[in-house]
């Protein structure tokens, strides 16, 4: 039987936090990486500004993804339309476009409750 590496992950656009099983024979679900993203600084052009905004974002995702080698199965979560345009970039990305994922829409909660939350998700 193939082993499933899932992962959850709570985000917003100024934070992730991913969690997984570190262990995949005990199964304890564990936050393996808390990752921030960075802040637009103000440009007096707008599209350079978007532009700006679009490359940071594309750098927090690739740093979020860094944490997901070989996800079978992955569960986003978070505040606003962050987590939605982050399964569409993973959907774009080669490593990642057979991987199965869901999404929801949580508030922030505490790790334990976020760690719960998963459990929930992934089993």
């Amino acid at each position: 039987m193939i082993q499933q590496k899932q992962f959850g992950v709570w985000m917003d656009t100024q934070q992730a936090i991913i969690v997984g099983k570190e262990d995949i024979e005990t199964g304890e679900l564990k936050i393996l990486a808390r990752t921030k993203g960075e802040d637009v600084t103000q440009n007096s052009s707008e599209k350079n500004e978007n532009n700006d905004k679009r490359t940071l974002q594309t750098k927090f995702f690739k740093e979020i993804a860094k944490n997901l080698q070989n996800a079978t199965h992955l569960h986003v979560t978070g505040t606003g339309q962050v987590q939605e345009q982050f399964m569409h970039y993973l959907a774009a990305t080669p490593q990642f476009k057979n991987v199965k994922s869901e999404e929801s829409t949580s508030n922030k909660m505490s790790d334990e409750k976020l760690l719960t939350f998963f459990a929930e998700k992934l089993n």
